[in-house]
């Protein structure tokens, strides 16, 4: 199909028509949401808006959060890019994965890579958590601090998976539609516009890991959130398959939720949320053995050939597929 957006539109546009495409995806998730919210939940039309902002009003009031939040982000962060790329002209397949498929071990040690992580961003977490602003921007810390408990306050009433049924819907939400979308939008558009308009990877990678965590509102987990964004981003660039950092993106959230089920059923005494770092030696180990799997992906990754179908679908400035991300 011919889009009716140029390939060689230059990049700034194409993100802000991103933004376009996502705003209007918000206000069409908010209007289906307004249609169900009533025969699914018993919340009036009226009621909808004071349970928005305070769901614990409302016995189902936790239950509707969750899902507005999986109709908001399916409509703007699925559906908006997907209409975007097409509306470009691009077939979705050979533009968001130009390179062959690689073997289902390494897509799945890419998710792995992510469990090894963990006690290395630890130390990185507790660093951010109690991170000291300047005396001069001491007023910005406690809104950004009051900003962040408000919003732990609301994730603690969505984030009940003490069921089966529960479990399956937060994975569905807070996981699989996540994974999905926000790398269609950080990965699929962002950072591939952003090495289109610098013409270098690794900037472009790392621009749009930090708007990746800005997008997220909470300055108190930005560094890591960023350092994950960029390990997304370099899994993406290196395997040329848009499934990689989805993948390693579900592990990431369905980890959380999964611990958070078996903690609230009792199979675990654990603080999920707990934010100190972990012991020194776990903390040596995870870094050499993500280190060495980072490693080994990357020549894995980097040997797999371009597809045929991407370099005819490449944007008509770009000649080199070979370095496309």
């Amino acid at each position: 199909m011919k889009g009716f957006i140029s390939k060689d539109t230059h990049p700034v546009w194409v993100l802000l028509l991103l933004l376009a495409f996502m705003l209007g995806g918000y206000f069409v998730a908010t209007f289906i949401f307004a249609l169900l919210v009533e025969p699914v939940f018993g919340i009036g039309f009226m009621d909808m808006t004071g349970v928005m902002l305070d769901p614990a009003t409302h016995p189902q009031g936790p239950d509707a959060m969750l899902m507005f939040q999986g109709v908001v982000q399916f409509i703007s962060f699925v559906i908006a890019p997907l209409y975007l790329i097409k509306g470009m002209g691009h077939k979705i397949g050979p533009h968001l994965s130009w390179k062959v498929a690689p073997m289902l071990g390494l897509v799945l040690l890419s998710g792995l890579l992510i469990i090894l992580i963990m006690p290395v961003n630890s130390v990185i977490i507790d660093w951010n958590v109690n991170f000291d602003f300047p005396d001069f921007m001491r007023g910005f810390e406690q809104w950004t601090r009051a900003k962040e408990e408000e919003l732990a306050e609301l994730t603690k009433l969505i984030a009940n998976f003490g069921t089966e049924t529960r479990l399956f819907l937060g994975l569905l939400v807070i996981a699989v539609i996540p994974a999905i979308g926000e790398e269609l939008v950080f990965r699929g558009v962002v950072q591939r516009q952003l090495y289109r308009w610098v013409d270098n990877q690794h900037v472009a990678i790392w621009l749009a890991a930090i708007v990746f965590s800005a997008i997220h509102v909470q300055f108190f987990g930005f560094v890591p959130r960023v350092i994950l964004g960029a390990l997304f981003g370099y899994l993406y660039f290196w395997s040329g398959r848009i499934i990689v950092p989805m993948v390693a993106h579900f592990v990431n959230n369905g980890f959380t939720v999964f611990l958070l089920y078996l903690q609230q059923t009792g199979r675990i005494d654990v603080d999920v949320e707990s934010t100190e770092p972990m012991p020194w030696y776990s903390v040596l180990v995870s870094l050499v053995l993500s280190a060495a799997v980072i490693y080994y992906l990357y020549q894995r990754f980097s040997a797999l050939p371009v597809r045929q179908e991407s370099i005819d679908d490449a944007e008509p400035d770009r000649g080199d597929d070979q370095d496309k991300i």
